[in-house]
């Protein structure tokens, strides 16, 4: 680590301090939550499990609570009781919010504009938030550890916060980093985390890892996506020198990359020398290697996607994938036949950042057929009721195992062309 640490301070909501930092048991963090009161609860990683299985075996407490909830990744006890007392906003519909289909509300954000959602000025004011820490470090804060990103401007403002104390949880150093009095209640609840495992990358991931792998220059900073594909580009750039990570999430690739000495951040124009980032999102494997790691920094999201930052990080190149992409280079990364399995995330903005950036780049890598080859992820339009994600003018290269489209810049009529010869050779004649 080169330099002193990044000072997050002016990139987030200001904090009330002066909490009680009261270690209760969960009965009494629980009775402080009133009905009708709407709630943001730990994401990803970061979910505190034991906090919801005492809230479900409690619910009678309430006639109606609001959950609102960033992205998960894995099912929680909570969902199995919609509307008893249970209501959810979600900013990422997936599958493991399928029990409580009656009851999920999308709130579509990019994670840019979520911090001011949630504060008390915002659209979208939180009565409590519920997080999950570390035990204290040597100067006697907690950690958020795995997640930080979408929670902690929340945690700095909102009227209650309610921690979940885990040994399990690692302590990693940044914004997250919390002192006593900015935690209102503190609960000892000890258990494993949720952890995100992936398998091996397929035949055709591979290939689309291949080609994008082939244009990602040395000491580019990079960003990457959640999917098989973002995970397996990180698994071939071992051979790249001098790369950076400033990214709304990691996973476990990311330790192979640094133990290569691919990965070292000197080329960085900012906080050279760390991997700047808002999530942990993998296994233990990672949670251990982050524990106390100095070249980890975790941040909030008007550093990690603020496009203010991004276009000033050294070339830029942020790497994502998608659901299907229409022939005038529009990207849809949230919704299959009409039903939506995600939200805008942080797409968007680093589209925008990369744009912005001198010798920045914005990658889209998606395998060219979806439905076990039955159906083109190149497709002529995107229907007029699924979202776009990345509108046309901020797309920049979309790749597939048959190849590279650049778009930025190009007339539609070359666009589309660019886009008809990396589409699958099966589906290109009824793409013309």
């Amino acid at each position: 680590m080169s330099g002193d640490p990044t000072d997050f301070t002016p990139y987030l909501a200001p904090s009330r301090g002066a909490r009680g930092g009261r270690r209760v048991d969960v009965g009494e963090a629980l009775g402080a939550i009133e009905s009708g009161q709407r709630v943001l609860v730990g994401q990803a990683c970061g979910a505190p499990l034991r906090l919801f299985e005492a809230m479900v075996a409690e619910r009678d407490r309430w006639d109606a609570l609001e959950i609102v909830f960033g992205i998960q990744l894995a099912r929680l006890p909570i969902v199995d009781y919609p509307g008893e007392p249970f209501r959810f906003t979600t900013l990422q519909p997936n599958p493991y919010l399928k029990p409580a289909a009656g009851v999920v509300t999308p709130l579509p954000s990019r994670i840019s504009d979520v911090p001011a959602l949630f504060t008390p000025n915002g659209s979208q004011p939180v009565d409590a938030v519920l997080i999950h820490v570390s035990p204290p470090g040597p100067e006697g804060r907690f950690s958020m550890g795995t997640s930080v990103g979408v929670m902690i401007d929340a945690v700095r403002s909102a009227p209650l916060v309610i921690a979940q104390v885990n040994r399990f949880m690692p302590y990693t150093f940044g914004a997250g980093e919390l002192r006593r009095d900015e935690i209102d209640m503190l609960v000892e609840m000890d258990g494993p985390l949720v952890e995100l495992a992936r398998g091996p990358a397929g035949r055709v991931e591979e290939q689309v890892a291949e080609q994008v792998t082939a244009i990602v220059p040395d000491g580019a900073t990079l960003q990457f996506g959640i999917g098989a594909v973002p995970e397996a580009i990180s698994a071939r750039l071992s051979a790249r020198h001098d790369l950076g990570v400033h990214s709304g999430m990691i996973s476990d690739g990311i330790i192979e990359l640094v133990e290569s000495g691919a990965l070292n951040g000197a080329a960085k124009t900012l906080d050279r020398g760390t991997i700047i980032t808002g999530e942990l999102m993998g296994t233990r494997r990672l949670f251990d290697w982050a524990d106390r790691n100095p070249l980890v920094r975790m941040a909030p999201p008007a550093y990690t996607h603020g496009v203010s930052v991004l276009e000033r990080s050294h070339r830029f190149t942020a790497i994502n994938s998608a659901i299907e992409v229409g022939l005038d280079g529009s990207v849809n990364g949230e919704a299959i036949g009409g039903r939506l399995v995600s939200g805008p995330g942080g797409q968007p903005d680093f589209a925008e950042g990369a744009l912005r950036c001198p010798g920045g780049m914005s990658v889209v890598a998606l395998p060219s057929t979806a439905a076990k080859g039955k159906r083109s992820r190149i497709v002529r339009r995107i229907s007029g009721e699924t979202p776009v994600t990345v509108p046309r003018h901020q797309v920049d290269r979309i790749v597939t195992e048959y190849g590279d489209a650049s778009l930025y810049g190009r007339t539609l009529p070359e666009r589309a062309q660019a886009l008809r010869a990396i589409a699958h050779p099966e589906f290109r004649e009824e793409l013309a």
